[in-house]
């Protein structure tokens, strides 16, 4: 199954342990974190949750 991050709009692609999930997937492009339910392989909801700071990218120790 791929959902589209409502970040970036990257595919996300999940294997078939997500078919039957609730809960957070992380985008490993852009760091959002995505609250997803799927049933029976289905997506039935997808909300943004936030953005998780990477090391060195933003806030502390970031290169200006």
């Amino acid at each position: 199954m791929k959902i589209n991050c409502l970040s970036c709009g990257h595919k996300v692609e999940l294997d078939d342990a997500y078919d039957d999930f609730e809960g957070q997937v992380k985008c490993f492009v852009c760091t959002a974190l995505l609250e997803i339910k799927t049933e029976e392989g289905n997506l039935k909801t997808v909300r943004f949750v936030k953005l998780v700071p990477r090391p060195g990218v933003w806030g502390e120790g970031a290169a200006i």
